[in-house]
């Protein structure tokens, strides 16, 4: 099954604040962090049901070499993905309860 993938704008934010904090540990870091989450997010529209629920109806999609997962939830009767956040996996899981 596909799926229409839409995106919560915070999503973008929280790439960027990753990005921008591994390309200060080391040159060219955050770039290949931001690849790899390009690759999963391409697999996402067709690949949304092979991933766990991890909290109440959110699944998550780990970024390959990165300690962060992708947070997103479905909707079947729609066919659409909702991606709310990229977390780093050492985040406290209550942050999460804040942004939903």
């Amino acid at each position: 099954m596909k799926f229409k993938v839409e995106y919560n704008p915070d999503f973008f934010n929280d790439i960027a604040q990753a990005v921008d904090c591994y390309n200060e540990k080391q040159a060219g870091l955050g770039d290949r962090l931001f690849n790899n989450i390009k690759k999963q997010m391409a697999k996402l529209s067709t690949s949304a049901l092979h991933f766990a629920i991890k909290y109440d109806r959110i699944r998550c999609m780990c970024i390959e070499k990165f300690p962060y997962m992708v947070h997103y939830r479905i909707n079947e009767q729609t066919k659409t993905v909702k991606v709310e956040a990229l977390f780093l996996t050492s985040r406290n899981p209550n942050i999460w309860d804040e942004r939903t």
